[in-house]
């Protein structure tokens, strides 16, 4: 398999971040995938990748802070909550 650029890995990315099946989640993600992909090193990016195969029930827990979320992901899972504290 082909290593992916960083272009397309961006726009992958982004297409994940934006098609949850949570709209709440849609609109948590895209705007911080917006705001923040471009800026992230190789080892954020695998994290966020990784992230985003999880369960979007478990992550609208984590996000909204009703459930902890796992150690592995807890700062960036803060990240994007504060995303959008105003």
């Amino acid at each position: 398999m082909m290593e992916e650029s960083r272009e397309t890995r961006i726009k992958r990315l982004s297409m994940r971040s934006m098609r949850r099946g949570i709209k709440e989640m849609d609109i948590l993600l895209s705007g911080y995938a917006t705001a923040n992909l471009a800026a992230m090193d190789a080892e954020k990016m695998d994290l966020y990748d990784h992230l985003l195969r999880e369960n979007d029930q478990d992550l609208y827990q984590w996000v909204t802070g009703q459930v902890p979320a796992p150690e592995g992901f807890r700062e960036l899972i803060g990240e994007i909550a504060r995303t959008y504290e105003k």
